[in-house]
């Protein structure tokens, strides 16, 4: 019997039969979700692009998009779910994300105790502890962590230590639908369980945050400040653990953006707050005096007597150049705790 090439074999065989107007419509179907579920990511993506054409397109079906995400319920519903369903390893029973974990404030009038963590060994003028071998490096963030990441590791390699790079592109902490970094962190540490962190984050930073009372909160004002703040302490504890490893948290560069600058601005007081707890665990490396003194964007600096292009052509990042010369501060400030 020849073979049968027609298209009604399948209704024969009592499978269905796809056409080009059933994916449209599921297509027509996957847009109309995004739009009421993450309309307000949309506009939001827009705003932080450079100008030109691609910025035009994007807030062009942003705006509508993220009025129309605004005015119904379900950006709140779809995030909360979204979060239910992570990718990462299983994290035990205590895992549990930024909406899951307790981040209310205490009681009224309580007040939380200090730890002798919070206190830096030369603040009090104590004897530094003895360093001791590094062998374990996480480097982690978003885009902001490459090249960082990988020129650490060529640094670091010869000295026999173990870099692990783990960048998540265009996640924030401000937005778990990507990512929810509190599991994420805590995946880190149980598969990683390194001696120290590299964290370099706040590129797509900007997105509004629940309350303690499920209320959004728009960027960026000094309450905006707290809850992120509050989620970078959370991460901070988990990649401390408990005393264990060290944190070094890295600042962002001052943007060419004027929005995007004053962001950064909020997300750079944010670092420093959160890690008020554990001054002696947790490092924040400044990198504003080094790429842009004063909060000022530039985009060469002097290295070794030359005028050096550091920063990518969309004013954001670290360019080669401008990560190669950060690795070195970074490994410098390592090899105050560890020796290499």
């Amino acid at each position: 019997m020849p073979e049968d090439h027609r298209m009604d074999r399948f209704e024969r065989t009592y499978q269905h039969r796809w056409r080009a107007r059933h994916a449209l419509l599921a297509i027509l179907l996957c847009a109309g979700l995004l739009v009421v579920f993450e309309g307000g990511a949309i506009r939001h993506q827009g705003d932080t692009m450079n100008h030109g054409i691609g910025r035009t397109l994007v807030l062009a079906v942003g705006k509508p998009a993220g009025w129309l995400a605004d005015q119904l319920p379900f950006q709140a519903a779809g995030r909360h779910l979204t979060n239910l369903v992570s990718p990462n390893q299983d994290l035990g029973d205590n895992g549990q994300g930024f909406d899951a974990a307790d981040l209310t404030p205490g009681a009224a009038g309580s007040v939380p105790p200090v730890t002798p963590d919070a206190f830096a060994p030369a603040s009090i003028g104590a004897a530094a502890p003895a360093r001791v071998p590094l062998h374990t490096l996480l480097v982690t963030g978003d885009s902001m962590s490459t090249p960082l990441d990988d020129d650490i590791a060529e640094l670091l390699a010869p000295k026999g230590v173990t870099v692990i790079r783990d960048p998540h592109i265009g996640t924030s902490i401000s937005n778990t639908f990507i990512l929810d970094w509190a599991r994420e962190a805590q995946s880190q540490v149980k598969q990683h369980k390194p001696q120290a962190v590299v964290m370099f984050i706040g590129a797509n930073e900007g997105f509004s945050m629940p309350d303690a009372a499920g209320a959004q909160v728009n960027c960026c004002s000094a309450e905006w400040a707290s809850i992120l703040a509050t989620r970078e302490r959370l991460m901070m504890n988990t990649y401390r653990q408990a005393g264990a490893a060290r944190v070094y948290w890295l600042t962002l560069p001052a943007p060419r953006d004027p929005t995007r600058r004053e962001v950064a601005r909020v997300v750079n007081a944010a670092d420093v707050v959160a890690a008020e707890p554990w001054q002696d665990d947790v490092d924040i490396i400044n990198t504003v005096p080094v790429f842009t003194p004063g909060f000022v964007y530039r985009t060469a600096m002097p290295i070794n007597g030359s005028e050096t292009i550091v920063r990518e052509s969309d004013g954001i990042h670290l360019n080669n150049a401008g990560a190669a010369y950060e690795a070195k501060l970074v490994v410098a400030q390592l090899e105050q705790n560890y020796t290499l």
